[in-house]
Formats: structure tokens, sequence, C-alpha cells
């Protein structure tokens, strides 16, 4: 049977695994083939067994070669979750071999840094510059009085120099620059002076570029390689990158770097428990070797290092911009389907609704906190 072959309800084999998906769904509100936008459209046999061997590794393959497929994967995803199906993610030996790789292996070491950058950061500027909105921010916006994506950017960008009560003549360190939104930001209308790092030769180039004419200088560069004395220091989603044998080195590290007077802004995604764990699809195709600190990892990283003044909390703003680049994703693939395949296509509709439903059944958050090395008075931060 070919991958786009759709079978009705009444053709579906009556085998074990199926059953056993069945029982796994009943009660979420997502069904087999049934009339619901979230519901899933089954096209080929063997998408039970593979989903069963494979767990999460097997559902997002699955889709992208065409086993299945639904309207409204982000309600799905966010409907499973509320379920309880999270729990059921990773099947025991994906979990054991992560544990196991963790335990004999840095994944985020310096040698191992430029990989994500090579699988997901340089995989097309023309791609990412059609999902996202003209700051090229590729993290959460902030939507507390936004009405359009780009209007959420900006507030986010502008929040967090906010949050740095940036002056004119700073000296501004952005540990993951991505393609200078941050950068370009703050040295246009703060009159700082920006040095971003980032492990993507192409965000690299596209970042020197908008920020031509400003004092801004952007580096290929792995964080623990920096020297130097700045004011302020931003990190803008790019801790879900360190993994959590490095956390404390992350924290020596911007410590040594940051001014007796100086703030610094760590805005990442979290995760609602310590475990370290990752999703198998997620881990092979968008953000290889990427884990999500949780509360206690960050708090217990810092310690002894930085003084925590705010933690925030917008994770529920993370849905409504990864549907935003969904919608901006579909709206402009025809411009460049032909240099892209039909599988990265589905492969970022999957990833992206995917995420869009985790962040609305609050599985995952994203959080912006505030530190300084102990700054006399009281920290008001801005919202």
């Amino acid at each position: 049977m070919t991958s786009d072959t759709r079978i009705g309800p009444n053709a579906l084999p009556d085998t074990r695994a199926r059953r056993v998906v069945e029982q796994l769904l009943d009660g979420s509100g997502v069904a087999l083939n049934g009339n619901s936008p979230w519901d899933i459209q089954v096209n080929h046999p063997d998408l039970f067994p593979r989903i069963l061997h494979q767990g999460s590794l097997g559902l997002g393959e699955s889709y992208m070669d065409g086993w299945w497929d639904c309207e409204r994967i982000d309600e799905m995803a966010h409907l499973l979750l509320r379920h309880g199906l999270g729990e059921h993610v990773n099947t025991p030996s994906e979990r054991l071999m992560y544990r196991l790789q963790n335990g004999f292996f840095n994944l985020q070491s310096k040698a191992r840094a430029y990989i994500v950058g090579e699988a997901h950061y340089d995989l097309g500027n023309d791609l990412f510059e059609r999902m996202l909105d003209p700051t090229m921010c590729y993290s959460c916006g902030y939507w507390k009085d936004a009405s359009t994506l780009h209007q959420a950017q900006v507030a986010k960008l502008d929040l967090a120099a906010r949050k740095l009560d940036l002056k004119p003549g700073m000296r501004v360190l952005d540990i993951g620059c991505g393609w200078g939104s941050f950068a370009e930001h703050a040295a246009r209308h703060y009159g700082v002076e920006v040095t971003g790092i980032t492990i993507s030769k192409e965000q690299a180039a596209l970042a020197r570029e908008r920020c031509e004419g400003l004092p801004v200088e952007i580096l290929l560069q792995d964080y623990r390689d920096l020297t130097g004395c700045y004011d302020r220091i931003v990190s803008i989603g790019m801790f879900e990158h360190v993994g959590h044998r490095n956390y404390h080195t992350y924290f020596n590290t911007v410590e040594s770097l940051l001014a007796e007077d100086g703030m610094f802004l760590l805005h990442t995604i979290g995760s609602n428990n310590s475990d370290i764990s990752v999703d198998p699809w997620v881990n092979k195709y968008i953000f290889p070797n990427g884990v999500l600190p949780s509360v206690m990892h960050i708090a217990k990283a810092s310690e002894g290092h930085l003084l925590m003044e705010d933690w925030q909390n917008f994770g529920a703003d993370y849905d409504r911009t990864l549907m935003a680049w969904l919608e901006n994703f579909d709206t402009h693939w025809n411009e460049i389907a032909d240099r892209y395949s039909e599988r990265i296509r589905r492969m970022f509709r999957y990833y992206l609704s995917v995420f869009a439903g985790a962040f609305r059944a609050r599985h995952l958050q994203l959080w912006q906190i505030v530190y300084s090395r102990g700054r006399p008075g009281r920290y008001d931060a801005p919202r």
C-alpha cells in the first residue's frame, strides 16, 4: 500500500497494535479516522506497530512519511498531553540509551557544540525568513499588548532591553545571538555596543548583514571560549542547547564575563520536571543534543554565581508564537518548495504544531530570569 492511500475505519486491520493504540487514545478526545480536525487520519496499516515500537520517533517519522494526517496537529498534541500520554513518549529502550549516553558522554561538549547549528539553523535562511517575522526572532514573542507576530517580537526584545536597564555606551554580550535580532534592536534603540556569538554559519552571515553600520560584532564562537568584561549579558533561546552537564560551566562563564555592577538576562524554554530526557524525534530532526532545564537545574547551577532578581513565566505566549510561525510557513511555502522536499515541509509542520500543543497544555514553559552580582537597592522588573 502506498503512503498516500487512505484506508477507511472499517478497513483498519484488527490487530493487537491497533487495539492498544485505541486504548491509549480512549478518553483523550482524539479518535482514529474521526470527523474532528484533531483526529488522526490513518493512511498506512502498519502505523500502529510502528508507533508502539518506536514511540515518539515512530509517530513523528510516520507523519513525515505520510502514514497519517491530521488537520490540527497542534490541538491533537494538546489533547494527548492533557490526557497524560506524554509519559509514553519514550520507549524504555530509548530512556535507557539516553541515560547511558549522558552517563558516559558530554553530549553538549565544545567538540559537539556546532552540531545543532549545522543540522537546524544552517538549513536555509530563505526558509526561516519566510517563517519568522522581520526581526528574525526565533524565540517566544511577548503578546501582552501585541496583536501581530511582529509586534510581539519587538515587545519581547524591548522587554529584555528594559529589564537590563540598557544605557548608551554600555558593552553588551549576546550569547546565542541568532540572526542578530536583539543585537540590532539594542544597538539601534539603546545606543549600546553589542558582541553577539552563534554556532551557526548561516546565522552569523545574515546577522552581520542585518547589523551593518551598527556598533555590533558577530562572532562564530562557543560561549566557553569567551573573554572580556561586559556591562550586560543576554541569552535568548540558547540555554536549551547547553546541557545539564555544562550548566555550572555556563554560569561560571557568565559570572566571569559580567562587570561588578552588571546584569544578566536568561530567556529559555523550561521543563516542569528535572528528569534528564529528550524527545527522540526532536533530538534527531530539530534540535540535536538539546535538553530543557527545570527550575531546580537553573537554581542549583546559578547558586553561588549570581543573585536572581526576577523570574517571569510567559510560556502561554509561545503557543501563539508557534501558530503564527506555522501560518507564515504554510503561506509562503510555495516560494521555496522547489528547494526543499515534501518531507521537510511535513517535518516543520509537525514540529511547530506539536510544540504549540505542548505549550497550550502547559507541558512546557518559557522563562525570563534576571540576575545581578548583588546590585544595591531594590530591582523592579518591567512587565
